[in-house]
């Protein structure tokens, strides 16, 4: 069988998605990406030339690079040269980052370290918000410090599925923020913002159109004080691939895409416009949670409700891994009512949300570590900002 072949631009645009987390620009932009080869078989070589040989940085920047020029059709296999920059092209870059800062009018509150993962699908009623506070809980359990940003402005949950309430606070920083409420979990913790915390009746409809809804995204990016300490910024999408969708793509360019479906064909048919959406806007797809797969009686026999193997099938098409499947539990639901996610308690459902968060950290998306790294452009580049005359 002939092996689609990748076109050179391809791979120069699946690049642009790969972020530097110290100069805030993609390694195209801040040429670190010198050149990309493609042979007739699929074989890619992309020549990398870092700040320093020697950061740590690198591990990071290279699973980066194979997960995602690797998932493009086409694609046999990834290799990277690595070469180091000269002193001209380091400042060239430095001037790039320091030029991205001063003009970045959309910049959000995000730590350059956070890993910022966007939980979404096609359609609704497949789980995202029961997916995103239970992986949000199960990071939080292994002392992560994690943030969920509920984006479902229409459908807001995520605080009762927390057990969180309360009304924001606000931080004086150079300008006001508003603060998360938080949840402690463990060694970890958890922050959450959500326009559940700003309106007075949990059941009021917020009738908000397009733009509305995407500036009420935009401030909880822009003007909340996350904290430079998160490991994880778990964003809860609202279904579908609308304004809100491409105004997450467009402010943290950087964030990676968690596909929900449930074993249903139909859900997994509009899952995958998901991904569709995710790879026009140059996002990583990270992976494929299948939720709600089958479900165990108590004399032992299992049936699939919703059929079987949607996930493995948009983890196929979306050319990403299967992170994992969780069960059809009744614990799950009535957990999220009272506020105590079931991955925090015991049973099949709590095991698959630690694997997957498991799997997650260990493997689809590691957090960041910057411990150690001689270059430190970032904080060069904005002491230098700062240091400028007005």
């Amino acid at each position: 069988m002939q092996v689609p072949t990748v076109a050179h631009d391809e791979v120069m645009a699946a690049l642009r998605g790969v972020i530097d987390p110290e100069l805030g620009s993609d390694i195209v932009e801040l040429g670190m990406a010198k050149r990309a080869t493609v042979t007739d078989d699929g074989k890619v070589t992309v020549t990398i030339a870092l700040t320093t040989a020697g950061c740590p940085l690198r591990a990071q920047l290279q699973r980066d690079i194979r997960s995602r020029v690797g998932s493009l059709p086409g694609v046999t296999s990834v290799e990277l040269d690595w070469a180091e920059m000269t002193a001209d092209e380091k400042r060239t870059a430095m001037d790039r980052a320091r030029f991205n800062i001063s003009q970045r009018t959309e910049a959000t509150s995000v730590g350059p370290t956070t890993r910022v993962v966007t939980i979404a699908s096609g359609k609704g009623g497949v789980g995202k918000s029961s997916v995103t506070v239970n992986l949000a809980a199960a990071l939080a359990a292994r002392g992560l410090k994690v943030g969920v940003l509920d984006a479902d402005i229409w459908g807001f949950s995520v605080p009762r599925m927390l057990g969180v309430d309360g009304e924001l606070g606000v931080v004086k920083r150079d300008r006001n923020l508003i603060v998360p409420n938080e949840r402690r979990i463990g060694e970890g913790l958890v922050r959450v913002v959500s326009m559940g915390f700003l309106v007075h009746d949990e059941g009021s409809a917020l009738m908000w159109r397009g733009l509305m809804l995407n500036r009420g995204v935009q401030h909880f990016l822009q003007d909340v004080d996350w904290g430079d300490d998160l490991d994880y910024l778990l964003v809860d999408m609202p279904p579908g691939t609308g304004d809100v969708q491409m105004g997450v793509a467009k402010l943290v360019p950087r964030a990676e895409v968690i596909i929900v479906t449930t074993p249903a064909l139909a859900a997994q048919k509009v899952a995958v416009r998901a991904a569709s959406m995710a790879r026009k806007n140059f996002l990583r797809i990270a992976g494929v949670i299948e939720n709600m797969s089958a479900f165990t009686c108590a004399h032992g026999e299992s049936y699939a409700l919703f059929g079987e193997g949607g996930g493995e099938a948009c983890a196929l098409e979306a050319g990403a891994p299967l992170l994992g499947s969780v069960p059809l539990e009744a614990s799950v639901a009535s957990g999220g009512d009272v506020g105590e996610p079931v991955a925090l308690g015991e049973g099949p459902a709590a095991e698959a949300f630690r694997a997957i968060a498991a799997r997650i950290v260990e493997e689809a998306v590691p957090p960041v570590e910057m411990a150690g790294c001689s270059a430190r452009m970032l904080e060069a580049a904005v002491a230098a900002l700062d240091d400028a005359p007005a």
